[in-house]
């Protein structure tokens, strides 16, 4: 991450460095067994460097639809020109609105650029709040679809909550939207490049922490209990769980990356997008596939 602001655009040009990495699998906040679910790797797919290196989701509607991925080869020529020149990961509502997350190099809002059920797209943009971090890595969907998490870049406590553009009938294009609540974590968490929705109160997120100094790992997959649905009304509390270092393999040495995830709740399929250090970034790039138990 070239500054604190901005999230990092994995790149075929990226220098190998040491990859620190923890092999103890621990708990930093403790949680009755059954709060957390286990996750076991079941298979990968090789993951496009320009075209599915940023996220994934999946998409119930219109029905048969095929996976989404974002990565720098997906941004409109004329969203890009515009500045907003890196895509994070996105998610869909089971009604089908499908929002991507934009941010740019500098200023003072981020974007939220929505494809409806009927194809039509449509942008968002969120005037940043004191003290708001710029980047614009990723959303979730809530189940009932009228609201939408979001996260900023570096250790955090909080998840920002939002009324979901397109489909809570509070927002519009031609406004700003809003900040509706906020998400209180109970444990820091560091460089989280997406969450998704398993439940209604349940989410699940992958971390490209590096430092591995909070959950006792690097590159952690969370787990994080809210207090309540979101509802946009009032702030909720988050309990954070690490569940599993995510796999890193690579026929090349260095710094890997941890990017979106997506949970198919028709499947029960997590799929985490992990991109290789060096030049197997063009290689060995994968979407991790696991299930529970």
């Amino acid at each position: 991450m070239p500054a604190p602001a901005r999230q990092r655009c994995h790149t075929v040009l990226a220098g190998l460095v040491t990859l620190a990495t923890a092999a103890v699998v621990s708990l930093a906040v403790p949680a009755p067994a059954s709060a957390a679910d286990n996750w076991t790797e079941t298979g990968s797919d090789r993951a496009d460097p320009l075209t599915e290196s940023q996220g994934l989701t999946s998409v119930e509607v219109p029905a048969n639809s095929p996976n989404h991925y974002t990565g720098i080869g997906t941004i409109p020529f004329g969203v890009s020109s515009r500045g907003w020149n890196h895509v994070g990961d996105p998610d869909a509502s089971y009604a089908g609105y499908y929002v991507e997350p934009y941010q740019q190099d500098s200023g003072t809002s981020k974007m939220f650029r929505v494809q409806s059920p009927g194809g039509a797209w449509s942008e968002y943009v969120h005037a940043l709040g004191p003290g708001e971090a710029l980047n614009n890595s990723w959303v979730a969907i809530s189940p009932d679809g009228q609201w939408m998490l979001s996260g900023e870049w570096g250790t955090m406590t909080r998840l920002l909550v939002f009324p979901t553009p397109g489909e809570n009938r509070s927002t519009s294009p031609a406004a700003n939207l809003p900040q509706a609540a906020t998400v209180r974590l109970d444990h820091a968490v560091r460089d989280v490049q997406g969450c998704d929705f398993s439940g209604p109160t349940t989410l699940l997120c992958s971390s490209d922490d590096p430092d591995g100094s909070l959950f006792g790992m690097t590159k952690p997959l969370l787990q994080i209990d809210l207090s309540a649905a979101p509802s946009g009304s009032a702030d909720v509390s988050g309990h954070v769980t690490a569940l599993r270092q995510l796999p890193l393999r690579s026929s090349c040495s260095g710094t890997f990356e941890a990017e979106g995830i997506d949970y198919d709740r028709r499947s029960g399929v997590l799929r985490v997008i992990v991109i290789s250090p060096g030049f197997c970034v063009l290689t060995d790039s994968k979407t991790y596939k696991f299930s529970r138990g």
